[in-house]
Parts: C-alpha cells; sequence; structure tokens
C-alpha cells in the first residue's frame, strides 16, 4: 500500500486509474471502516482510502483536538486491503482559510445539525474536496452516519457528480453496538450499557411492524425509558427513509434514529424498517 501525503502527488498516482472505489475516513479505524475497504474492492479495480480529521466539522466545544489519531496502527489495518493510502497534513487540504462551502440541504439543521451547527457544512465540503481529488467512480460511507450519507448523496445528485455512493451497512459488536471511534471513551459501565440504544430501537422496531403508529407517543416512551437508565437524549426520530422528513402513516420505508450521550460519550445508531403493503 502507498502513503501519500500530497495532492499533486495523489493526482498522479491515481492518472492512469480507471477503476477507483474511494472510502474516505477520519482514521482510528476499527472493523466498520475496515469492512467498506473490503466492500470497495468489489466497485473498483484500484481502491483508495483516505485518513483526515476534518477541522471545519468539528464545533468550538468538541473534541477536534482529542480526537484520536493513529496513523501507523491504521496503516498496518489497512495493509493488503487498500492500494493507496492519501492521509494529508490540514495545510495541504486547507492551505489558506476556507472561503467557499457546501450548503447543505434544510435537514442538515435537524437530528444531529440541531446541536451541531455548522457539522454537516464542514462535512459536505470536505468530502467534495476529497470527491474532486481522487475522482473515484465510487465512494463508500457507512450506513451508521445516516443523516450524513443522505447529505452526501443529495450533495452528489444535485451536483452532478460522476461518482455512485454506496452505503456499507453499519457493523457492531457482539451485543450490538454499532462500532464507533468514539466507543473507547466509554468506561467500563458505560460500555456495558451502551448496547441498550440499539436493543430500544429493536423494540421500537418490533412495535411498527406490529402496528404501532403513533409515532410521537412511541418515541417519548423510549426516551422515557433511555432517560431512566441515565442516558441523554439528543434525538430519538423516525423518518421517511428517502428525505428523512418525519414519516407519516402512509410511509413504508422508514428509519429509527438516535443520538444519546453515556457520560460525555455521544453515540449514534439508526434502523431501517420496511413495512409490507
Amino acid at each position: 500500500m502507498q502513503v501519500i501525503r500530497t495532492i499533486a502527488e495523489l493526482r498522479s498516482r491515481l492518472s492512469d486509474e480507471r477503476a477507483i472505489a474511494f472510502v474516505p475516513t477520519m482514521g482510528n479505524l476499527h472493523e466498520g471502516h475496515l469492512n467498506l475497504v473490503r466492500l470497495a474492492r468489489e466497485h473498483g479495480e484500484c481502491v483508495v482510502a483516505s485518513i483526515f480529521v476534518n477541522p471545519l466539522q468539528f464545533g468550538p466545544s468538541e473534541d477536534f483536538d482529542r480526537y484520536p489519531r493513529t496513523l501507523e496502527a491504521d496503516c498496518a489495518k489497512l495493509q493488503g486491503l487498500a492500494d493507496v493510502l492519501f492521509a494529508p497534513p490540514v495545510n495541504e487540504m486547507y492551505p489558506a482559510q476556507q472561503a467557499v462551502f457546501v450548503e447543505p440541504p434544510p435537514v442538515a439543521s435537524e437530528l444531529c445539525g440541531a446541536s451541531r451547527p455548522g457539522h454537516f457544512r464542514g462535512m459536505a465540503t470536505v468530502v467534495l474536496k476529497l470527491l474532486n481529488i481522487v475522482q473515484p467512480q465510487a465512494a463508500l460511507f457507512g450506513k451508521k452516519d445516516y443523516q450524513q450519507l443522505h447529505i452526501i448523496r443529495r450533495m452528489v445528485s444535485e451536483l452532478n457528480l460522476p461518482v455512485r455512493i454506496i452505503g456499507g451497512e453499519t457493523v457492531r459488536a457482539a451485543d450490538g453496538l454499532a462500532l464507533s471511534s468514539r466507543n473507547q471513551y466509554l468506561n467500563e459501565a458505560e460500555r456495558s450499557e451502551a448496547a441498550f440504544l440499539y436493543r430500544a430501537l429493536q423494540e421500537m422496531r418490533q412495535a411498527i411492524l406490529q402496528g404501532e403508529r403513533n409515532f410521537e407517543q412511541l418515541q417519548q416512551r423510549v426516551v422515557e425509558t433511555l432517560v431512566a437508565r441515565g442516558w441523554r437524549v439528543d434525538y430519538l426520530a423516525v423518518r421517511n427513509q428517502s428525505d428523512l422528513q418525519p414519516a407519516s402513516h402512509a410511509q413504508r420505508e422508514l428509519v429509527l434514529l438516535a443520538a444519546a450521550r453515556l457520560g460525555n460519550t455521544r453515540l449514534l445508531d439508526n434502523i431501517e424498517v420496511c413495512l409490507a403493503g
């Protein structure tokens, strides 16, 4: 695997490639990331991964400085999976203060965007920059960050970018906890409790499959259960898969989305629900 730090060198390396599959990450890789890289091999002859902790998507009170940087260990994990790793320093991606941004759709101010203003603007901007640099035919993103995936798909569609966006299924620990770089912040007791978020979403899914259509009441019941167990809930929502708008009773393809905190650690999860008929 070749590790490249500059845009010029990366473009030179990829100039003759015609089937590139790209997996952008912020590093501190876990099995969820590696699963995306393996999946990328099915969609391109040359697999490119990137590691870049993007300052534009962190708010002033968020964890940019303490976000784990583990490049050496990440390189070891990617050996034999990726052909090229693009790992630029911040001044390579932002040689001057960024003045042009992607303006994401209105849903970017809801769900995660409600408590992280500007996050999706920074995320979409760096993803567009990376897609322009790498010029892949396919790019892969995990479904765990469901709102992020939706916004990227909208951006690619509306800006007519010649790239297929592929969503990879969420990879989970044995107890159901969605794998995330932030899981390492959990202490032992929190880690034991953390899997309950997925169980709560599963119970919501089962209730809907059994005919529950009062989504607001269902959400409130689950929020109360989580709060009673010591969680601080940012949001719990039933949305349409297609546009992430609040679900109506007539919709058949839904997604249950949650963000909640244990201690100082913010966890995300979601489950898709497809109703028959």
